[in-house]
């Protein structure tokens, strides 16, 4: 297709992390900085800013470039059925550089299509398996520190309290979402509704 563009996707886990990485590996495989969509949170499921700005960008024809398959999402359902709606619904290509055989360029035929859909699952499947190791893994050390009597808990995280009485009213008036205030607070979801439920019932950070 004369049109098709190759695009780019690159994802850290926190802010703090560099991409930098990444996009060079995608530069080098021929993508457009201009192209290359990048999210700084974690792969646990696809609601991210920019991810979604790339799936509305992406036609029939385009070729998605990512260094690694766990920097699409570490979610085994979920990075199926994304994979299957970029390849099958929308028509584009997919290569996961760091892995060849993903790559739907040159999977075209019946016996291809099958070997790589079939690693794509065992990749992702072993990916998710991973991080519920992990959360087990914490999940036991603080069962033992709380025994110790050595586990303190999280400190909650630190926000602008008056910063954030302002976006809620905003959101609560109907002038502002709340993802643009989420991004305005440089909170993720889970700390944004719990503080709306904080501020709510004056408990917590607004007790």
């Amino acid at each position: 297709m004369a049109d098709s563009i190759k695009i780019g996707y690159a994802r850290v886990s926190s802010k703090d992390q560099n991409e930098a990485r990444q996009i060079k590996a995608l530069v080098e495989a021929g993508v457009d900085e201009r192209y290359i969509f990048i999210d700084k949170e974690s792969g646990k499921n696809y609601e991210r800013d920019s991810y979604q700005a790339m799936i509305k960008v992406i036609r029939k024809g385009d070729t998605v470039f990512i260094t690694s398959l766990d920097r699409l999402g570490r979610n085994y359902a979920e990075t199926g059925k994304q994979w299957e709606m970029i390849t099958k619904e929308i028509g584009a290509d997919i290569v996961v550089l760091d892995m060849p055989i993903l790559d739907t360029r040159n999977t075209k035929d019946l016996t291809g299509t099958f070997i790589a859909d079939l690693v794509l699952k065992i990749l992702t499947y072993v990916s998710e398996k991973e991080r519920e190791s992990i959360k087990q893994r914490q999940r036991e050390g603080i069962a033992i520190a709380k025994e110790e009597g050595k586990y303190q808990g999280r400190k909650p995280v630190e926000i602008n309290k008056a910063l954030f009485e302002v976006m809620l009213a905003e959101v609560r008036a109907g002038d502002r979402t709340n993802r643009s205030a989420m991004k305005k607070l440089d909170m993720k979801p889970n700390t944004y509704y719990k503080a709306i439920k904080e501020f709510d019932t004056k408990t917590g950070r607004w007790a």
